[in-house]
């Protein structure tokens, strides 16, 4: 085959090999960027759940209840009940009601709750109770931060654990004095939503941002119109809605599905003095410092020592305890940490320095100090 046939048959390879995967191109997807929506970001406000509470009797248990005599309202609740379904007890009675545990029961109203429907309820002990295993709650009524009723919750309760106990020994695994009742509680009332009356519907940012603001009337306007969406400061966006309540639904279920273009978010780096924890977002950048940071370690050992008197000397035996203390302090040695402008960089050179998160606590915050972090700290 001579040099012009080689070069043809290379070039016809090369034109098959590109088809082949514009072709594939076509098929195969390609990884899109993430964007985020309006609706992970803002909130319709009006649109929120509602704490229940209600105060409570667990019956049936076997044995674990609460002791009457150290919870005396257990056994007033008891007796209460028992009037309203008149049964009278004597005066002075002592009722021993081992299988009878006070509670508190908590729950969620979610926005648009209609009554009749059902919603899940928390059970938990206020006495001295071992164990609500086994237990049913009494019809409770569960009361908003107005007072009024707004549910009835009653049921079996699950509790995730078990105990044992023998010989004057315990074992428990999980938590016995807590519980949940799926579907336990009926919704007998409404929360009214100001979703529906006037001109406009409010959205309300998660985090306080001019910049998420802007970015959120930006693309209503595109999407809806110029004039749609205003921008009220930094967690307020105000949105002309129509009027009839479904178009209104219909208006917002679009809005709330636009996509944003957000800009990065400020530099912040997130302490845990209680866990060691450090959390830092992308944003974080570095400027070039220097770093030394030795530890100081102090161990103390206690050794019981027995002082025995001589016979016939008439003292006595005497336990005393020996103390050692050891101080050991290591010299940290300088670490020279270079400009870093992404995350990873900034992770690698901690990193190197070879310190513990609560060692890392201590040099965030000298950097910050010094001016070598550029972030804003926030200790929880």
């Amino acid at each position: 085959m001579n040099a012009p046939d080689r070069t043809e048959r290379l070039l016809r390879l090369a034109a098959m090999l590109t088809a082949v995967m514009a072709s594939a191109a076509l098929w195969w997807p390609w990884p899109a960027q993430a964007s985020q929506r309006i609706k992970e970001v803002a909130s319709v406000q009006g649109v929120r759940p509602n704490q229940l509470m209600g105060y409570g009797l667990v019956i049936g248990l076997d044995g674990t209840g609460d002791q009457t005599t150290q919870t005396p309202f257990t056994a007033q609740s008891v007796n209460s009940m028992l009037q309203q379904m008149g049964v009278t007890v004597p005066a002075g009675a002592q009722m021993q009601l081992k299988n009878v545990a006070a509670v508190l029961v908590t729950a969620t109203l979610p926005p648009f709750a209609q009554p009749g429907q059902q919603i899940d309820v928390s059970v938990s002990s206020i006495g001295n109770a071992k164990s609500l295993r086994g237990g049913s709650l009494v019809a409770t009524a569960l009361k908003g931060a107005d007072g009024q009723i707004y549910a009835m919750a009653q049921g079996g309760l699950i509790v995730g654990g078990a105990g044992a106990s023998a010989g004057g020994a315990k074992v428990q695994i999980n938590h016995l004095s807590g519980g949940r009742i799926p579907q336990g509680a009926t919704v007998e009332r409404s929360v009214p939503t100001p979703l529906l009356v006037g001109e406009f519907v409010q959205l309300d940012l998660s985090s306080g941002d001019f910049a998420t603001a802007n970015a959120v009337a930006k693309a209503i306007n595109g999407a809806k119109g110029e004039g749609t969406a205003q921008a009220i400061d930094g967690r307020v966006v105000r949105v002309r809605a129509p009027q009839d309540s479904a178009q209104r639904v219909a208006f917002l279920a679009e809005v709330e599905n636009l996509a944003l273009t957000l800009e990065k978010p400020a530099a912040k780096v997130v302490l845990n003095p209680r866990t060691g924890s450090i959390v830092m977002n992308q944003s974080v950048t570095l400027a070039p410092c220097a770093i030394a940071h030795g530890s100081l370690s102090v161990t103390i050992s206690s050794t019981p020592q027995v002082s025995q008197p001589g016979a016939l000397s008439g003292g006595q035996t005497v336990v005393t305890e020996k103390n050692d203390i050891q101080v050991t302090q290591q010299g940290g040695q300088v670490i020279n940490v270079p400009a870093s402008a992404q995350l990873a960089d900034v992770v690698k050179a901690l990193n190197a320095l070879g310190a513990t998160p609560q060692d890392l606590l201590a040099i965030l915050q000298a950097m910050k100090s010094a001016g070598a972090l550029q972030a804003e700290l926030e200790v929880i």
